[in-house]
């Protein structure tokens, strides 16, 4: 149930800090490297994560300096898939898979939890509406700060089709 902080651009390392989290058990939380500093260092207060994941080049700069946090180098990392047994406590449907804060336009960003049954149920219905298949091939494109952009990650991957990351900007 511990929130960890993703402060990186679209990429893969990105895909696999966000299955990792999740897997762990955990709930991740998107940050833009690109926003403002006062509203990452807003999210960070307001959510208190554990840690922030992120990879050379993806400083954030939080109150006007730049956050110096320790990569993880996903590559270190060859132990294999984590098991049940492994986590503190079960996943479940309503465990929190992520956080993601509003636009704020009601003069300060608010954090949503999103649970894992809600992704799986969305994630259910469009496979039902759309039937992508493992020769489908899907563009993520819409930032990490959007909840859109979970299903443009999960569902192709679910049903083993190809996901393409495009680059930032």
């Amino acid at each position: 149930e511990s929130l960890v902080a993703l402060g990186m651009r679209r990429s893969l390392d990105l895909v696999v800090g966000m299955y990792a989290v999740t897997a762990a058990g955990g709930g991740y939380v998107p940050l833009d490297p690109d926003h403002p500093a006062e509203r990452i260092d807003y999210i960070l207060e307001t959510a208190q994560p554990v840690c922030v994941l992120t990879t050379s080049g993806d400083e954030l700069e939080v109150s006007g300096r730049t956050v110096e946090i320790d990569k993880l180098d996903l590559l270190s990392f060859a132990d294999g898939p984590i098991a049940d047994g492994e986590r503190v406590a079960g996943l479940s449907a309503v465990n929190t898979a992520y956080v993601i804060f509003t636009s704020g336009s009601t003069g300060r960003p608010k954090g949503v939890a999103v649970s894992h049954g809600a992704i799986v149920n969305r994630l259910v219905w469009m496979q039902a509406e759309y039937r992508l298949t493992a020769s489908d091939v899907v563009l993520q494109k819409t930032p990490t700060t959007f909840d859109v952009s979970v299903w443009e990650f999960f569902w192709p991957l679910q049903i083993g089709a190809k996901l393409v990351v495009a680059k930032p900007d």
